[in-house]
């Protein structure tokens, strides 16, 4: 079954705690801290599958995870790191993130394995936090929680050639009889309600994909029927064969159905008119009924234009030869590049801990107290930071005091010459 559209749930692996432990030995009385680190979580990878050309195997799975990290371990042992996990997609794949629409990633061209989500990073384990004034400290990093984001999967067809027009034109007829596909053909509107794809082999060895593009209505662009749906799959292709029926068995003017179907191409992306394009003038071999010739009527009209019409017949083969090889050698004029879209929505810009941090209060025998002060974003200006120098210093007393860190500690009771630990960093608080 076809499905170009999914709706899942991906959620990255948490990083395994720190863990506090002190060595105990028969001959170590007063073993140290040794609390190994925790793992860091599995990431969610999206891969192109060369081999896949639906979405169906995310109809009935919705919820995607990566494996957590473990905990850190005794005698300074790291926790595991959690497995990955890949999701095979065809190319041509976009994910976005389900409220904003955003991209998260367009896995086409050159892009075919990419990580979607990180996986937390683990927590230290409390071997980290020793110093002379704090040997035996009774508390380890937490590890990173994991970032869960709810997706949209779109399939965008990845073809050289996308053939349009209005049902019952006779696109599957043309389709079956030029490549090797082998779409069902009925007389029906929405005749296609799946794209098929197909390959046009030339005498001559060359060649190009074909993508019959499910039959479009007015109002397409505006998402009546499946509009939207089809009309996606025409932004990756690079020329367009636009199928019309000359013999009018429906009753309807060739002339008009091109103009209502680039009308509903403009609506939706004005690109598309910029493609080249041809026009195919089908059924020409029942054409004999009608007074007046319906190809010279639309040449009249298109080719001023700078559109080439083509008579054919789909059922008899009649003119489909020149039509192929116009087409190639269009292609041969179109820059190859696939049309790829830019990453938009950064998951991990949405993790929730990102800008928090936590407060641990220690206190010793003596009464003195420790405030152990921790988070990402703590961590982080801490990295490129040089506290020995004065600027750095007085970088790290306004961050102290703006980010809300010293209220926070305010209402935790601290007072004068309590001892405040960031990171292996201690100082002693003096209120101004």
């Amino acid at each position: 079954m076809f499905l170009d559209h999914a709706r899942i749930q991906i959620i990255s692996g948490k990083g395994g705690d720190g863990h506090v432990s002190f060595r105990r030995e028969k001959y170590v009385p007063s073993g140290g801290p040794d609390g190994g680190d925790g793992g860091k979580g599995g990431d969610i990878i999206c891969e192109i599958d060369k081999g896949m050309n639906t979405l169906f195997y995310y109809k009935h799975r919705y919820k995607f995870q990566a494996q957590n990290g473990q905990e850190g371990g005794k005698k300074r042992q790291h926790g595991a790191d959690g497995q990955d996990l890949v999701l095979k997609v065809p190319e041509g794949t976009i994910l976005r993130e389900e409220e904003s629409g955003k991209i998260i990633a367009d896995m086409s061209g050159d892009n075919t394995r990419q990580i979607i989500l990180r996986g937390g990073r683990g927590g230290k384990g409390n071997m980290n936090y020793a110093t002379p004034t704090m040997q035996a400290p009774h508390y380890a990093q937490p590890g990173k929680d994991a970032i869960t984001v709810n997706v949209v999967m779109e399939l965008k067809l990845v073809a050289d050639v996308g053939l349009i027009g209005f049902p019952n034109a006779g696109k599957s007829t043309f389709l079956s009889a030029v490549t090797n596909a082998d779409p069902k053909i009925a007389s029906y509107p929405f005749t296609t309600i799946d794209p098929n794809l197909g390959v046009v082999n030339l005498d001559d060895g060359r060649g190009y994909v074909i993508a019959d593009m499910p039959g479009l209505i007015e109002g397409a662009s505006d998402g009546v029927g499946l509009g939207h749906r089809f009309l996606r799959h025409i932004e990756r292709t690079r020329v367009l064969i636009h199928l019309v029926d000359a013999a009018s068995f429906d009753g309807r003017d060739p002339v008009e159905d091109i103009y209502a179907i680039n009308s509903e191409l403009e609506k939706f992306n004005v690109d598309l008119l910029k493609k080249p394009m041809v026009i195919a003038a089908n059924k020409v071999d029942a054409t004999g009924y009608l007074e007046e010739d319906p190809v010279e009527k639309i040449k009249a009209e298109f080719e001023p234009k700078g559109y080439k019409v083509f008579p054919i017949s789909a059922a008899t083969g009649e003119g489909i030869k020149p039509l192929l090889y116009e087409v190639y050698n269009l292609l041969e004029t179109v820059a190859t590049e696939t049309v790829t879209y830019e990453q938009e929505f950064f998951p991990e810009e949405m993790a929730a801990d990102d800008l928090a941090y936590t407060v641990v209060m220690e206190e010793e025998k003596d009464g003195t107290r420790t405030f152990i002060v921790e988070g990402p974003k703590i961590e982080k200006m801490l990295g490129y930071t040089n506290l020995d120098s004065e600027k750095g210093f007085m970088f790290f007393q306004r961050f102290f005091k703006t980010s809300g860190i010293e209220d926070d500690l305010k209402r935790y009771g601290i007072k004068n010459e309590d001892t405040v630990r960031m990171y292996g960093h201690q100082f002693t608080y003096y209120a101004e």
